[in-house]
Protein backbone atom coordinates (compact mmCIF):
# COMPACT_ATOMS: atom_id res chain seq x y z
CA UNK A 1 0.00 0.00 0.00
CA UNK A 2 2.79 2.41 0.89
CA UNK A 3 4.56 1.95 -2.46
CA UNK A 4 1.33 2.00 -4.46
CA UNK A 5 0.25 5.23 -2.77
CA UNK A 6 3.74 6.81 -2.90
CA UNK A 7 3.65 7.31 0.86
CA UNK A 8 6.80 9.43 1.04
CA UNK A 9 5.41 11.86 -1.54
CA UNK A 10 2.05 11.86 0.21
CA UNK A 11 3.61 12.80 3.55
CA UNK A 12 5.55 15.65 1.94
CA UNK A 13 2.37 16.94 0.31
CA UNK A 14 0.43 17.10 3.56
CA UNK A 15 3.29 19.02 5.18
CA UNK A 16 1.85 21.95 3.22
CA UNK A 17 -1.62 21.28 4.60
CA UNK A 18 -0.27 21.27 8.15
CA UNK A 19 1.49 24.57 7.55
CA UNK A 20 -1.69 26.10 6.12
CA UNK A 21 -3.65 24.97 9.18
CA UNK A 22 -1.16 26.42 11.63
CA UNK A 23 -1.09 29.75 9.78
CA UNK A 24 -4.87 30.04 9.93
CA UNK A 25 -5.84 28.61 13.30
CA UNK A 26 -6.81 30.86 16.16
CA UNK A 27 -7.50 27.99 18.55
CA UNK A 28 -5.47 24.90 17.69
CA UNK A 29 -7.53 21.71 17.86
CA UNK A 30 -5.36 18.61 17.87
CA UNK A 31 -8.14 16.23 16.82
CA UNK A 32 -9.13 18.43 13.86
CA UNK A 33 -5.48 18.82 12.87
CA UNK A 34 -4.90 15.05 12.95
CA UNK A 35 -8.06 14.43 10.89
CA UNK A 36 -6.77 16.91 8.31
CA UNK A 37 -3.31 15.32 8.10
CA UNK A 38 -4.54 11.72 8.06
CA UNK A 39 -7.33 12.51 5.61
CA UNK A 40 -4.94 14.39 3.35
CA UNK A 41 -2.50 11.49 3.34
CA UNK A 42 -5.27 9.01 2.50
CA UNK A 43 -6.67 11.11 -0.37
CA UNK A 44 -3.21 11.76 -1.80
CA UNK A 45 -2.27 8.08 -1.61
CA UNK A 46 -5.60 7.17 -3.25
CA UNK A 47 -4.92 9.57 -6.13
CA UNK A 48 -1.44 8.12 -6.60
CA UNK A 49 -2.83 4.57 -6.54
CA UNK A 50 -5.50 5.34 -9.15
CA UNK A 51 -2.81 7.02 -11.23
CA UNK A 52 -0.66 3.89 -11.17
CA UNK A 53 -3.63 1.73 -12.19
CA UNK A 54 -4.33 3.92 -15.22
CA UNK A 55 -0.67 4.15 -16.18
CA UNK A 56 0.44 0.58 -15.46
CA UNK A 57 1.26 -0.20 -19.12
CA UNK A 58 3.05 3.13 -19.56
CA UNK A 59 5.00 2.63 -16.32
CA UNK A 60 6.27 -0.70 -17.63
CA UNK A 61 8.03 1.10 -20.50
CA UNK A 62 9.95 3.62 -18.38
CA UNK A 63 13.04 2.65 -16.44
CA UNK A 64 12.19 4.75 -13.36
CA UNK A 65 8.69 3.24 -13.00
CA UNK A 66 9.09 -0.32 -14.34
CA UNK A 67 9.55 -1.71 -10.83
CA UNK A 68 6.34 -0.26 -9.44
CA UNK A 69 3.94 -2.87 -7.97
CA UNK A 70 1.59 -3.08 -10.97
CA UNK A 71 4.01 -3.27 -13.92
CA UNK A 72 6.29 -5.54 -11.88
CA UNK A 73 3.37 -7.90 -11.19
CA UNK A 74 3.47 -7.65 -7.39
CA UNK A 75 -0.10 -6.37 -7.29
CA UNK A 76 -3.10 -6.99 -9.54
CA UNK A 77 -5.36 -4.25 -10.90
CA UNK A 78 -8.24 -5.46 -8.72
CA UNK A 79 -6.10 -5.42 -5.57
CA UNK A 80 -4.82 -1.95 -6.42
CA UNK A 81 -8.31 -0.64 -7.17
CA UNK A 82 -9.63 -1.99 -3.87
CA UNK A 83 -6.74 -0.31 -2.04
CA UNK A 84 -7.37 3.00 -3.81
CA UNK A 85 -11.11 2.82 -3.10
CA UNK A 86 -10.56 2.11 0.61
CA UNK A 87 -8.08 4.99 0.86
CA UNK A 88 -10.59 7.30 -0.84
CA UNK A 89 -13.31 6.30 1.61
CA UNK A 90 -11.01 6.75 4.62
CA UNK A 91 -9.86 10.13 3.32
CA UNK A 92 -13.41 11.32 2.72
CA UNK A 93 -14.58 10.26 6.19
CA UNK A 94 -11.64 11.95 7.91
CA UNK A 95 -11.86 15.20 5.91
CA UNK A 96 -15.60 15.53 6.43
CA UNK A 97 -14.84 15.43 10.16
CA UNK A 98 -12.69 18.53 9.60
CA UNK A 99 -15.45 20.36 7.72
CA UNK A 100 -17.54 19.94 4.57
CA UNK A 101 -15.58 22.47 2.50
CA UNK A 102 -12.28 20.73 3.21
CA UNK A 103 -13.77 17.39 2.14
CA UNK A 104 -15.16 18.97 -1.04
CA UNK A 105 -11.79 20.47 -2.02
CA UNK A 106 -10.06 17.18 -1.21
CA UNK A 107 -12.45 15.26 -3.45
CA UNK A 108 -12.10 17.81 -6.27
CA UNK A 109 -8.33 17.44 -6.02
CA UNK A 110 -8.62 13.66 -6.37
CA UNK A 111 -10.95 13.91 -9.38
CA UNK A 112 -8.83 16.48 -11.22
CA UNK A 113 -5.63 14.49 -10.65
CA UNK A 114 -7.03 11.11 -11.66
CA UNK A 115 -9.59 11.90 -14.36
CA UNK A 116 -8.05 14.99 -15.97
CA UNK A 117 -4.32 15.30 -15.30
CA UNK A 118 -3.45 11.61 -15.70
CA UNK A 119 -4.98 11.09 -19.18
CA UNK A 120 -3.96 14.56 -20.39
CA UNK A 121 -0.26 13.77 -19.88
CA UNK A 122 -0.33 11.69 -23.05
CA UNK A 123 -2.11 14.41 -25.03
CA UNK A 124 -0.81 17.89 -24.25
CA UNK A 125 1.78 19.84 -22.22
CA UNK A 126 -1.25 21.74 -20.86
CA UNK A 127 -1.61 18.77 -18.51
CA UNK A 128 0.99 20.42 -16.26
CA UNK A 129 -1.40 23.35 -15.74
CA UNK A 130 -4.20 20.93 -14.84
CA UNK A 131 -1.92 18.92 -12.56
CA UNK A 132 -0.82 22.07 -10.78
CA UNK A 133 -4.37 22.53 -9.47
CA UNK A 134 -4.47 19.46 -7.17
CA UNK A 135 -0.76 19.94 -6.52
CA UNK A 136 -1.46 23.40 -5.10
CA UNK A 137 -4.45 22.38 -2.98
CA UNK A 138 -2.70 21.25 0.26
CA UNK A 139 -1.42 24.66 1.45
CA UNK A 140 -4.85 26.17 0.82
CA UNK A 141 -6.64 23.15 2.29
CA UNK A 142 -4.92 23.67 5.63
CA UNK A 143 -6.41 27.17 5.92
CA UNK A 144 -9.86 25.95 4.88
CA UNK A 145 -9.57 23.11 7.38
CA UNK A 146 -8.88 25.53 10.23
CA UNK A 147 -11.47 28.16 9.30
CA UNK A 148 -14.14 26.37 7.27
CA UNK A 149 -14.16 29.15 4.68
CA UNK A 150 -12.51 30.15 1.42
CA UNK A 151 -11.32 33.69 0.65
CA UNK A 152 -8.34 35.82 -0.30
CA UNK A 153 -6.12 34.18 2.33
CA UNK A 154 -6.37 30.53 1.18
CA UNK A 155 -6.52 31.82 -2.39
CA UNK A 156 -3.10 33.41 -1.89
CA UNK A 157 -1.67 30.22 -0.40
CA UNK A 158 -3.05 28.32 -3.37
CA UNK A 159 -1.47 30.78 -5.81
CA UNK A 160 1.96 30.49 -4.17
CA UNK A 161 2.04 26.72 -4.51
CA UNK A 162 0.27 26.72 -7.89
CA UNK A 163 2.92 28.93 -9.50
CA UNK A 164 5.68 26.98 -7.75
CA UNK A 165 4.42 23.77 -9.36
CA UNK A 166 5.50 24.82 -12.86
CA UNK A 167 9.17 25.45 -12.15
CA UNK A 168 9.34 22.36 -9.95
CA UNK A 169 7.61 19.98 -12.34
CA UNK A 170 9.25 21.31 -15.51
CA UNK A 171 12.61 20.71 -13.83
CA UNK A 172 11.55 17.10 -13.24
CA UNK A 173 10.29 16.81 -16.83
CA UNK A 174 13.67 18.11 -18.01
CA UNK A 175 15.53 15.50 -15.94
CA UNK A 176 13.27 12.68 -17.14
CA UNK A 177 12.87 13.89 -20.71
CA UNK A 178 14.37 10.75 -22.31
CA UNK A 179 12.24 8.43 -20.18
CA UNK A 180 9.07 10.41 -20.90
CA UNK A 181 9.90 10.41 -24.62
CA UNK A 182 9.65 6.60 -24.62
CA UNK A 183 5.93 6.86 -23.88
CA UNK A 184 5.30 10.03 -25.90
CA UNK A 185 4.83 12.27 -22.87
CA UNK A 186 5.55 15.91 -23.69
CA UNK A 187 5.47 17.67 -20.33
CA UNK A 188 7.82 20.58 -20.94
CA UNK A 189 6.30 23.84 -22.23
CA UNK A 190 8.35 23.25 -25.40
CA UNK A 191 8.87 20.02 -27.32
CA UNK A 192 12.34 19.49 -25.84
CA UNK A 193 14.66 20.87 -23.14
CA UNK A 194 15.88 24.21 -24.46
CA UNK A 195 16.26 27.89 -23.58
CA UNK A 196 12.57 28.59 -24.18
CA UNK A 197 11.65 25.98 -21.58
CA UNK A 198 14.24 27.24 -19.08
CA UNK A 199 13.02 30.83 -19.56
CA UNK A 200 9.52 29.73 -18.56
CA UNK A 201 11.00 28.09 -15.47
CA UNK A 202 12.63 31.41 -14.57
CA UNK A 203 9.35 33.29 -15.05
CA UNK A 204 7.25 30.96 -12.93
CA UNK A 205 9.82 30.68 -10.15
CA UNK A 206 9.91 34.49 -9.96
CA UNK A 207 6.10 34.68 -10.03
CA UNK A 208 5.86 32.26 -7.11
CA UNK A 209 8.28 34.40 -5.06
CA UNK A 210 6.40 37.62 -5.82
CA UNK A 211 3.12 35.99 -4.81
CA UNK A 212 4.67 34.67 -1.59
CA UNK A 213 5.56 38.26 -0.66
CA UNK A 214 2.02 39.67 -1.10
CA UNK A 215 0.99 39.12 2.55
CA UNK A 216 3.69 41.65 3.56
CA UNK A 217 1.76 44.43 1.78
CA UNK A 218 -1.52 44.10 3.66
CA UNK A 219 -3.56 43.07 0.63
CA UNK A 220 -4.33 39.47 1.54
CA UNK A 221 -6.94 39.85 4.25
CA UNK A 222 -5.95 38.34 7.57
CA UNK A 223 -2.94 36.60 6.06
CA UNK A 224 0.01 38.77 7.12
CA UNK A 225 3.78 38.60 6.90
CA UNK A 226 6.14 40.76 8.96
CA UNK A 227 8.96 42.76 7.40
CA UNK A 228 11.66 40.44 8.72
CA UNK A 229 9.86 37.34 7.51
CA UNK A 230 9.27 38.95 4.14
CA UNK A 231 13.00 39.63 3.83
CA UNK A 232 13.71 35.96 4.57
CA UNK A 233 11.17 34.86 1.98
CA UNK A 234 12.78 37.23 -0.52
CA UNK A 235 16.28 35.90 0.14
CA UNK A 236 15.19 32.27 -0.15
CA UNK A 237 13.15 33.17 -3.22
CA UNK A 238 16.15 34.81 -4.89
CA UNK A 239 18.10 31.60 -4.26
CA UNK A 240 15.31 29.68 -6.00
CA UNK A 241 15.20 32.08 -8.96
CA UNK A 242 19.01 32.02 -9.16
CA UNK A 243 18.92 28.25 -9.69
CA UNK A 244 16.45 28.76 -12.54
CA UNK A 245 18.67 31.44 -14.09
CA UNK A 246 21.66 29.09 -13.89
CA UNK A 247 19.66 26.47 -15.79
CA UNK A 248 18.68 29.09 -18.37
CA UNK A 249 22.31 30.09 -18.93
CA UNK A 250 23.66 26.52 -18.74
CA UNK A 251 20.91 24.12 -19.91
CA UNK A 252 21.64 20.62 -18.60
CA UNK A 253 20.14 17.79 -16.59
CA UNK A 254 22.55 18.63 -13.78
CA UNK A 255 21.23 22.18 -13.47
CA UNK A 256 17.61 21.02 -13.87
CA UNK A 257 18.20 18.74 -10.89
CA UNK A 258 19.53 21.77 -9.01
CA UNK A 259 16.27 23.63 -9.72
CA UNK A 260 14.21 20.67 -8.56
CA UNK A 261 16.09 20.36 -5.26
CA UNK A 262 16.15 24.11 -4.69
CA UNK A 263 12.41 24.35 -5.36
CA UNK A 264 11.70 21.82 -2.60
CA UNK A 265 13.93 23.68 -0.15
CA UNK A 266 12.30 26.98 -1.12
CA UNK A 267 8.71 25.83 -0.63
CA UNK A 268 9.46 24.04 2.64
CA UNK A 269 11.30 27.00 4.11
CA UNK A 270 8.77 29.66 3.15
CA UNK A 271 5.97 27.59 4.63
CA UNK A 272 7.96 27.28 7.84
CA UNK A 273 8.60 31.05 7.81
CA UNK A 274 4.86 31.71 7.40
CA UNK A 275 4.12 29.51 10.41
CA UNK A 276 6.88 30.96 12.60
CA UNK A 277 5.86 34.47 11.63
CA UNK A 278 2.28 33.76 12.72
CA UNK A 279 3.38 32.73 16.21
CA UNK A 280 6.34 35.09 16.64
CA UNK A 281 5.39 38.46 15.19
CA UNK A 282 1.61 38.59 15.08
Amino acid sequence: MLVLGKARLSFSVVFSAGAGYLIATEAFQLTQFLYLIAGGIAITMAANAFNQIIEKDIDAKMSRTANRPLPAGRLSVSESFMTAAILTLIGAILLIKVNALTAAFGFISLIVYVLLYTPLKAITPFSVFVGAIPGAMPFMLGWVGATGRFGIEPGTLFAVQFLWQFAHFWAIAWILFEDYKKVNYHLLPTDRPNEKASFQIVLYSAASVVTALLPAFGITGSLHLSLWSALLVLLIGLYFVRSALILHKNPSVFHARLVMRTSIIYLTLIQMIYVLDKFSFQ
